[in-house]
């Protein structure tokens, strides 16, 4: 069964960092491209970042480009999203997905920017 099992959100002071984690279960996650997306209050959902199966390209929306890094650990079968200098406008919820046959998300995790 594929399910994607997100952890790390919370609430941090604006220009400091946090780290998303996303395990893939049920799918080996080299063999597919993984992608972040961020929902804001009151606003639609909106990709962030990708990171490709096999090479692991990565492309990364203009909001988050040089602040945020998508990374992933094969061994551990794990997506990581490493944000920095974050800001009040990243406040929103963080969901991972990927395309296996079928879309699949992960629950979404909040996070607060905020001092």
């Amino acid at each position: 069964q594929v399910q994607l099992v997100e952890s790390g959100g919370g609430l941090v002071q604006p220009v400091r960092s946090l780290r998303f984690s996303c395990a893939a279960l049920g799918f080996t996650l080299i063999s597919y491209s993984m992608r972040w997306y961020r929902q804001a209050p009151g606003k639609e959902r909106e990709w962030v970042a990708t990171i490709s199966y096999s090479v692991g390209t990565t492309n990364y929306a203009d909001s988050v480009k040089g602040r945020f890094t998508i990374s992933r650990d094969n061994a551990k079968n794990t997506v990581y999203l490493q944000m920095n200098s974050l800001k009040p406008d990243d406040t929103a919820v963080y969901y991972c997905s990927s395309w296996v046959g079928d879309d699949y998300w992960g629950q979404g995790t909040q996070v607060t920017v905020s001092s």
